[in-house]
């Protein structure tokens, strides 16, 4: 049991914000519109939450902790990155509520979103792997789609979300096109095996 989650414990911040937005997500459901600013501060918390799990990550000897078959990858970089995107991340959620009551838009999907996109771009600075990186970036990138056009009665925030919708599409399957020729002439996606390839 302590095994398994020694295996997991490298990617307990990325662990700790998916759960959180599931449950922020189930908690502003069934509580509306009205627990927006409530749901805000809970999705800040879970921030705090994810760095306090982050910094208390142990790095090993080297500084440096691979996980899930070479996937993911824990060092310092990773973790001063980390820390400028939570707090970032935690900053942008703070500072948009006196905007969303202002616009009229308060509703409880937005700090959810801000949330899951803080999440791929956690996955996205760990990422040892093409698979890993393509993963990260999509589940940012899903949920900015849906940040971008989030003023709903506005016809610029719908053509913005529209943009980067087709934009994100055509640039992902350019991304996988590009990988799948790295992995026919490499033989791996690894980052590490390829750095020894090219």
């Amino acid at each position: 049991m302590m095994h398994a989650f020694a295996q997991y414990s490298p990617a307990l911040p990325e662990i700790v914000l998916a759960i959180a937005a599931m449950v922020l997500l189930m908690f502003g459901v069934f509580r509306g519109d009205s627990s927006t600013r409530t749901v805000a501060w809970l999705s800040v918390l879970s921030l705090v939450i994810a760095w306090f799990a982050l910094v208390s990550n142990d790095m090993g000897d080297g500084g440096r902790v691979v996980a899930f078959n070479g996937m993911f990858v824990n060092d310092g970089f990773g973790l001063f990155m980390k820390t400028l995107i939570l707090l970032a991340s935690s900053l942008a959620i703070i500072m948009s509520l006196g905007y969303m009551r202002h616009e009229d838009m308060e509703r409880f999907e937005y700090p959810v979103l801000i949330v899951l996109g803080t999440l791929g771009m956690l996955v996205m600075v760990s990422a040892n792997d093409l698979m890993s990186l393509y993963l990260g970036i999509e589940l940012q990138s899903l949920a900015l789609y849906i940040v971008a056009a989030f003023k709903r009665d506005s016809e610029k925030a719908t053509e913005a979300g529209l943009k980067y919708f087709v934009l994100g599409a055509l640039s992902s399957g350019m991304l996988l096109y590009g990988a799948s020729m790295i992995y026919g002439y490499a033989g791996s996606t690894n980052f590490h095996d390829l750095a020894k390839s090219f």
